[in-house]
């Protein structure tokens, strides 16, 4: 577990070509907002087992809760993947095993570990995914297409980028939970990087932090492999 000075951070990434892949870190943390990759990939995986496409408005959710990060739609569509039951069933089948849905409507409290949002990212963008392709690439255009004002976190370690971001502040403490998960471009290399942070004193520091590690992780793996350095 890596620390900055209260605040802990676990770190995953895969480069893409040669399939090799580093994680710092076991420890679950709450996933916040990134979640909301999670809640979109159970849906598409039980509209595919229902042989089904998205209706209008789960389409509508889906855009907003990923490019705008919009609670009231995650809320939304968490209730109709059948909350955490439905998250967990469906992360089984991705191979997420230490991942748990939040209860009841608290969806943001679900807990999971950097080596399991890799494996949720390699579903979102890798070959023998249980989603198919259509799905896999109708979520990375939305998380191609996230705010402005959200294209923080694991895009500082690269040029082009997909992701998803998550903060929250925790009541009981006053910190902060900082998370990004998402696929890089490097160099010319492709990157899938997930990382966590808890324990942050403010969010803009929790970001500093991710950004920080996220180069990093992406340093070390593009390290004898090119001459650019990210």
């Amino acid at each position: 577990m890596v620390k900055e000075g209260s605040a802990k951070v676990s770190v995953a990434v895969l480069d893409v070509e040669s399939g090799e892949s580093a994680t710092y870190g076991t420890e679950q943390f709450d996933t916040a907002s990134i979640v909301k990759v999670d809640i979109l990939a159970t849906l598409l995986l039980q509209a595919q087992d229902a042989g089904r496409q998205l209706m209008a408005q789960e389409r509508s959710y889906a855009t907003a809760m990923i490019e705008n990060s919009d609670n009231a739609s995650a809320t939304a569509l968490w209730q109709v993947i059948g909350r955490k039951a439905g998250l967990d069933a469906a992360n089984e089948r991705f191979g997420m095993t230490r991942t748990d849905g939040g209860d009841g409507q608290l969806w943001g409290l679900t807990q999971t570990t950097a080596l399991d949002q890799l494996t949720l990212l390699r579903q979102v963008f890798g070959g023998g995914s249980k989603l198919s392709e259509a799905s896999q690439a109708y979520l990375r255009e939305l998380m191609r297409a996230v705010a402005a004002d959200q294209d923080w976190g694991v895009s500082a370690a690269g040029s082009a980028f997909a992701l998803k971001n998550g903060w929250l502040p925790r009541t009981t403490t006053g910190l902060w939970d900082v998370n990004s998960i998402g696929r890089v471009t490097a160099c010319g290399r492709d990157y899938l990087v997930a990382v966590l942070s808890n324990g942050n004193a403010t969010k803009v520091g929790g970001i500093l932090l991710v950004e920080a590690v996220a180069k990093a992780a992406v340093r070390f793996s593009a390290t004898g492999k090119t001459q650019c350095r990210p």
